[in-house]
This record gives structure tokens, sequence and C-alpha cells, in this order.
């Protein structure tokens, strides 16, 4: 029983054999599936990577910002404006001292500049580049001429970028077609970052290897084996996570645009993607942004020193930052000036002499995110008539603007400068300001300020602080009287003497003087220069408030307005720039012209989109509107606004209109030259009280900018149906210039006395009156 048999062996073995050919099998169908299920899920992933690759680069793949300018700066032999001035605006447009030759730079000696500009594209054309040469005597263009390219009479310089509007992820960037790049910035990239970027199909696996082997070497990472093609994918599709996931899908998507795409097309895409900085939040993107930014030119005119550091920044933008590590940078620029050099892009002698420059960084970004928040504030809302806010943010429309540098400035300087002077303590600080500055012909907003600091883009109290008004609706309810001839003129006595309103429900109202005196009759001219309420009420409540609201609506008003009687003392709330509206039509004769702040928007392409051209609207009966502006004129040379001239030069004809609210919250002044029409503020943003008046906290502010800002004196034509006659106001009758009480005043026809009324008594005055018409 023991001696087992050969068939029996033969059994004893099978079992032993028969398990392990069971599970080959089994094994092999086991990774025979998960491969095909593998690869089922890879071609599956692959198929929504392509998806994902093509769509973005089918359609549009970048947002770009819409740019905002300021009104280009035109030189002429005859331009108005300061040498302090053009370099401020120059250096604004991102012009650079220099020797004047070389595109974008200037030079200055004294009032003699040299100014050798870049070209822009405007709206209505090309302006070529150009050498200027003129000098600025007296705030005046002299000698004015081209010194190399086109003739012209008149150069419009490149205006100032003055702002954007951005994406939501606020990535900025100037987008550059590969035609337009210098030959040798796509060179030196390749040079430092793939040098085989022609031959290979998205990734280069010996590069990698290559890498690998420098860095385990260096026991750190020195060396990176990524394509241009891979970091293209990794800026432009996927994160920064170091994962093995996030490597696949690069790799991935490197091959998958490498199949669809051309090179070229590749090339180009990775020059506008690439990060090369940050301003603020605002990310810098792409050499064409990042050539203004760094440098303040264009792509197309950087040298090689500063191709060399832009090329090197790839590695590290915050690392090799040249304003803030410039040794470092320097370090990085000649580095890769060296392997220009060692690829034959340019030879030993052109190396060297790049290598001892300097880096040529600008102090400060030409551009900017939005120099005059509180401007750009209103071309926004502007704009938002027109265009979508999406379209805003990724068109890349270009907003060609009103805004005038110069005056900006001026203005700024007025309100952060006479704002530390006016009050003391705890009002001082609280105290805060607005400013509207407009071209008083045409109605374009030329600055705007909207606190006392310009650069916060916080509450714009130009636009969003409506306060009431105060004495500055008195020429409007004056015009509403003159426009009345055969009841109200200049001349026409006006109580100045207190009274009681009792209305229907028992309240009772009672206005007063802001000095609480009265003066019995005064006539309307002197009741309006002198700013006093109670013939202000009267008159208001004489032809009626409804009456002084049609008007105000007329002139461009468009908030509600009561009808309540204390409307007539300017309770009716505004902000500056509605007052600046308000006003604009006082200044041109009764036309209203609704504000403007741009010009013109083009597409990114140049092509113009929208044309914001002049309106005009006559609102009013030019007659009684020029009455209301000697009124004005009076204001500034006998009343409430005199002391503007403690400033302002004493031949500079102006006309303007002090207000002022209750416990002097609000300090209000409007007035206009014969070039300008400017609103000024001044009060707190708790509306507390402070011990100013209009006169002495809006108008110190107000003759401030006046005084800076080369201009003509207010000299308005005398309208048809008009006739300057010499008066005796108290009398009401007409008399002669030499007559003692006799004043030259403008007086609608038929609206004239019908007495007159001699001086025979006063001989020294005819005497006086006799030589002065001799000599006039």
């Amino acid at each position: 029983m023991k001696k087992s048999t050969p068939s029996s062996k033969r059994n004893r073995k099978t079992p032993r054999k028969s398990p392990r050919n069971g599970r080959r099998p089994w094994f092999w169908r086991f990774v025979f599936r998960a491969g095909a299920i593998g690869l089922v899920l890879l071609a599956g992933w692959t198929v929504y990577l392509d998806a994902v690759v093509t769509s973005r680069f089918e359609g549009r793949r970048f947002e770009v910002p819409s740019r905002v300018y300021a009104r280009p700066l035109e030189l002429y032999d005859g331009a108005s404006i300061s040498a302090s001035a053009l370099e401020r605006e120059l250096e604004l447009s991102g012009f650079r001292k220099g020797d004047g030759s070389r595109a974008g730079t200037y030079q200055r000696s004294g009032g003699r500049f040299v100014i050798s500009t870049r070209g822009f594209r405007f709206p209505d054309g090309k302006e070529s580049r150009r050498r200027l040469a003129l000098t600025v005597y007296r705030d005046r263009v002299e000698k004015f001429s081209v010194l190399s390219g086109d003739a012209s009479p008149i150069v419009r310089l490149e205006p100032a970028q003055i702002g954007g509007i951005y994406p939501s992820h606020k990535e900025d960037r100037i987008l550059v077609q590969l035609e337009e790049v210098p030959a040798l910035l796509p060179t030196t990239l390749m040079a430092v970052e793939d040098r085989n970027f022609f031959d290979h199909a998205g990734i280069a696996p010996l590069s990698i290897a290559r890498a690998m082997l420098a860095n385990i070497r260096a026991g750190e990472i020195v060396q990176g084996g990524s394509t241009l093609t891979q970091q293209l994918v990794k800026n432009f599709f996927l994160t920064r996570d170091q994962t093995l996931v996030r490597k696949g899908n690069e790799a991935l998507m490197s091959l998958l645009l490498e199949l669809h795409y051309e090179k070229g097309d590749i090339l180009e895409t990775y020059l506008n993607e690439v990060y090369l900085g940050q301003a603020g939040t605002r990310s810098i993107n792409g050499f064409g942004l990042a050539s203004q930014f760094y440098f303040g030119e264009s792509l197309r005119d950087l040298q090689e020193h500063q191709i060399a550091l832009l090329v090197g920044m790839v590695k590290g933008p915050s690392y090799y930052n040249p304003r803030r590590h410039p040794e470092r940078a320097t370090k990085r620029r000649n580095l890769v000036l060296s392997e220009m050099e060692e690829a034959g892009l340019i030879d030993s002698v052109r190396a060297a002499k790049a290598r001892g420059k300097p880096l040529g960084v600008s102090a400060r970004p030409s551009y900017s995110e939005n120099r005059y928040p509180a401007y750009i504030d209103l071309v926004r809302r502007h704009l938002a008539r027109d265009y979508r806010e999406e379209d805003l943010r990724s068109e890349g429309l270009r907003i060609f603007t009103t805004l005038n540098p110069a005056i900006q400035n001026a203005a700024e300087y007025a309100v952060t400068d006479t704002l530390s002077r006016l009050a003391s303590g705890e009002t001082r600080k609280a105290l805060e300001a607005a400013m509207v500055v407009t071209a008083k012909d045409s109605g374009e907003v030329l600055a705007l300020v909207g606190g006392r600091d310009p650069q916060y883009a916080g509450f714009n109290r130009a636009l969003d602080a409506n306060r009431p008004i105060g004495s500055l609706i008195k020429p409007f309810i004056y015009l509403a009287a003159l426009e009345q001839p055969e009841r109200y003129t200049l001349i026409t006595p006006v109580l100045d003497k207190s009274f009681t309103l009792e209305f229907d429900d028992g309240r009772r109202w009672q206005p007063k003087n802001y000095d609480k005196t009265e003066r019995g009759e005064v006539p309307l001219h002197e009741a309006l220069s002198h700013s006093y309420n109670l013939p202000a009420v009267r008159v208001g409540l004489d032809i009626g408030v409804d009456v002084v609201k049609d008007t105000l609506q007329a002139f461009g008003v468009t908030s509600s307005i009561s009808e309540y009687p204390s409307m007539l003392l300017g309770s009716v709330t505004m902000n500056p720039v509605t007052v600046a509206q308000m006003y604009q039509g006082l200044a041109t004769s009764g036309f209203n012209t609704p504000l403007r702040t741009i010009r013109e928007v083009t597409d990114a392409g140049g092509e113009a989109l929208s044309r914001y051209s002049l309106e005009v609207d006559q609102v009013a009966d030019p007659a009684a509107v020029h009455l209301v502006q000697y009124a004005m004129q009076e204001t500034m040379q006998e009343g409430t606004g005199k002391s503007a001239y403690y400033t302002v030069p004493e031949e500079l004809t102006l006309a303007g209109k002090t207000g002022t609210t209750d416990d002097g919250r609000d300090s209000w002044f409007a007035g206009f030259s014969g070039d300008l029409l400017a609103v000024s503020w001044v009060g707190r943003d708790d509306n507390g009280p402070t011990s100013l008046t209009g006169a002495s906290g809006a108008l110190p502010v107000w003759s401030r900018f006046m005084a800076q800002v080369p201009q003509h004196s207010f000299s308005p034509v005398v309208p048809d149906g008009v006739q300057y006659q010499w008066v005796n106001a108290e009398r009401q009758a007409l008399t002669k210039e030499h007559c003692n009480g006799a004043r030259l005043v403008p007086l609608i026809s038929g609206s004239e006395p019908t007495q007159t009324v001699s001086c025979s008594g006063n001989l020294q005055r005819q005497i006086e009156g006799w030589f002065e018409g001799l000599f006039r």
C-alpha cells in the first residue's frame, strides 16, 4: 500500500502544477483588462484635454483691458503751456530725459526742448515719428520746428495713458504680433529657455534628463527641462502645483498643442502670455507691456541689453525685479548676454559693450493703474451708457478722453495745498474737498478731483457727495426773473427785509440773511453780487418756485427738486459735477452743453466705434443770461468773490458765485474765465459744521487753481437786444456817466428806465467825466 505506482506518481505531480498554470491566465487577463481600461480612460482624458486646448486657442486667447488716454498735447507756435507743465506731460507720456534723438526721449535746457516722438496711431490717422525743437517763453511755445520727419506746423504728442479697465483676474498686456517683435527677442528667448524649440514635438525628453542630472549634481533646482510649449501650457491652462498629475497633463497638452498649431503661433502666444512682473494688483503679462512698464519704450525700440534683461526675468520676475534688486538683475542680464554671445546672436564686442551698460530702467512705471481714479470713475459712468462692462474689460478698446494732465495737476495741487491751510485742529483733519474743471465752451471735463487725496480710489465726492448748494442757486432765480424784462431788470429794487411764511399745516418759515442784517431796498444786481438771502427768496416766490425749478432742469439738473420755498436758499442737493453742468449753461450764454469726458472710442485695431461730438441746446434767453453774467462779474469785483484777487492777477476778468449752507457744512464756489469753468466744494464727510463760508473755504481752492493756469479773461459778446446804459439805480432813471451813483449796466431793449436825471450840482465829477471821455 505504501508503494506507489507510476501512474499514481503522475497523479501526485499534477496537483502541484495546476495552481501555477491557473493563475497565469487570470493575472494576464487582469493586466490586459486593466491596461485596456487605462488606455480607454487615457484616450478619453486626451480627448478632453484636446478639447480644452483647441477651444482656448480657437477662441479669444486673451482678455485685453481697455486703455484710457488723456487728450493729446498739441505743440505749435503760440501753444499755451509752461515749461514745467510740458516736462511733466512728457514724463507722464513715458518720455525720458536723454539726447532727444532716440525715440521717446527729450532734452531740456531752460526753456529749450528737443523732443523725439515715437509716433502714435490716433483715431483719425497715424502721427509719424518726428524730432522737434521748440522754446517755451512766458508760458507760450515759440520757435517751433520739425528737425526730422514729416514737416508739420502742429504736432500731436503721444497721449499719456491715464488708466485702464482691467479683466477681473487683473492681467494686463499689450498684444504684439510675431512680425512686430525684434528678431533678437525670440532668438534670445530660445537660446536661454529652449534651444530645440523648432525641433521637438512639445516635450524634450533629453532636456528633461539633462536637467534632472544637473539638479541631482547641484543638490537643488538649477536647471529646468521644460520647453517653451510646456511653459506656455503651464501658464495658460494649468496651475503651478508640482504634482505628477499636473506634469502628465502638461506633457499631454504640449503634444496636443504642437499637433494642432504652428510653431510661430505657439511662440507668439508665449510672448504675449509670459508673466513678467506685478504693478499693485495688476500683473504684467507679455513682452509688449513689460517693455513699456520697465523701459517706457516700445518693444521694437529695445536694445540688446534691454532684451537680455526681459528674457532673463522670465526665470523669476520678482526675484530679478530690476527696480527692487538691480544688482541681482544685472547679474542675470549679463548671464543672458553671455548666452546670446555663445549662441552667436551677438559678437563678443557687442556683448561686452552691452554688459557695460546700466539697466536703463525708468524710475517709475510709465503705465500705472489709474493715475486719476476720480476722473476714470466718471469716464466709466459715461461709457456705461454705450458699452457693456464685459466688453470694456476684455476687448482691448482704446478710449480717448478729454483729461488735460496740466489742468488736472493744477486742480490737485489747489485742493491739497489749500485744504491744509483752512480751519484748524480737528476740523482741518476732517475737511474734504472736490473740484471739477471744464472747458468753458465745449463742456469737456479737463480735470476732476474726488477728495483731498487725489490718488485715493474710494468715495468720489465730485460725483457722489450730494450736498445742498446754498447760494449757488441764486443766479438761476434771478435768471428766471430777468427773462421777464417787463418786471425785472438789474436795477429793479428788491426788498431786503425779513418776512414769515405760514403754511397750511401751521408751520412757519422765516428766512434770514447770513449776516442777520436787513438793508431795505437794494438793486437786483447788488442783491445777487452780495448774495443777500431775503431778496432772492422774495423774487423766487414772486416768479414762482416751479419756474425756478424748470430753469434748473433746463440747465441740466436731472435729480429730484422739491418745490418747498427753502429750495430758493439752496436746500436742493447736487454733486459738484451736476453743479458744473448747471453753470456750463450760464458760462455759454444759455446754451446747455452736456459735459463730456470721452472724445472717441476705437477697437483694438484702431477702428472708430463711437465719436462723442459737441452738443448744444439753447435753454435760456442769451440776453437774460448776459445780465446774470454781468452780476457774476460784479460778484468778483465788488461782492462775495472779490477776495479771489488776493491770489488771481487783477487783469484776469472772472465771473462767479459763492455758496454756503447752514453752519458752514458746505462751502461752494462756481465760476469761469474766458477758457475754463471750475467748481469747488469744501466740507466734511460726516456733514459736520465748519467755520467756513463759500468765500473762505471753496473760493481759496478755486482761486489757487485759477492762478496757476494760463488763460484769458471772460469777455462775453453782448447779445442782440442788450444795450449798456448809464443809470441811477437808486432813482430808477437813466443818467450821465459822470453823475454820482452812475453805473453802466446792461438792459434788455424795452426795459430801460423812462426817466432821466441830471447831476448839474457835481462840477468836479463832470470835469472828471469829460477828461475820462477824452482819453477813452
